[in-house]
């Protein structure tokens, strides 16, 4: 995984039951290799009222979904896109989408 995957990245699901589900990642976890992504693999939880909790019943909320069924969504046409690394002008390490050749660190 090392950089290819960070928060507030764009990604597309490309494969499971959300396939072609776009979102912005919320939280990434490198020991487990998974990402929780906005709107994508949304599970249904029963909760029960504690002290705390304001919200009861039935809760949608987002699980994690392994870094491997995603890719980085390429700034300049909207799809999907392999990473390479390479360097800006000021010689700082950045990702660049193979697609379109552009900078996604900014």
């Amino acid at each position: 995984m090392a950089n290819r995957i960070k928060k507030d990245d764009r990604v597309i699901v490309i494969s499971g039951s959300d396939k072609g589900a776009m979102g912005r990642v919320l939280k990434v976890n490198k020991e487990t290799e998974r990402v929780l992504v906005e709107g994508v693999n949304v599970m249904k939880r029963h909760q029960s009222s504690r002290k705390g909790f304001q919200e009861t019943g039935i809760v949608e909320r987002e699980a994690p979904i392994h870094v491997s069924n995603l890719m980085l969504v390429d700034p300049q046409d909207e799809g999907p896109t392999r990473i390479r690394m390479g360097q800006n002008k000021d010689g700082k390490k950045v990702r660049i989408a193979v697609k379109s050749g552009a900078i996604l660190d900014s």
